[in-house]
């Protein structure tokens, strides 16, 4: 993600969500505020269109994770430094 100077911003988290238990109703599409979330163009056992990650440029706030209707669908892990993520 570029901070608008040219140079890359440091991943602060990443987002697992569980297109298993995902609903599919926007919520956390909605409200994320780097907007690293979207909708997967397949459809999961229950016939919803799951959210999913983008892969990059999560900031971890998990505000995701508190608008989310569906318990455990949706984890965030906030990074203590970018290297952990690389991994």
């Amino acid at each position: 993600m570029s901070n608008g100077n040219g140079t890359e911003k440091q991943e602060r988290g990443r987002v697992d969500i569980s297109s298993h238990d995902c609903k599919g109703c926007g919520l956390c599409v909605a409200a994320c505020p780097v907007i690293v979330i979207g909708f997967a163009d397949y459809f999961n056992a229950q016939g919803y269109k799951p959210a999913i990650y983008l892969g990059k440029g999560c900031s971890g706030c998990g505000i995701c994770f508190y608008v989310c209707p569906e318990p455990g669908a949706i984890t965030v892990y906030k990074a203590e430094k970018a290297e952990k993520l690389m991994a």
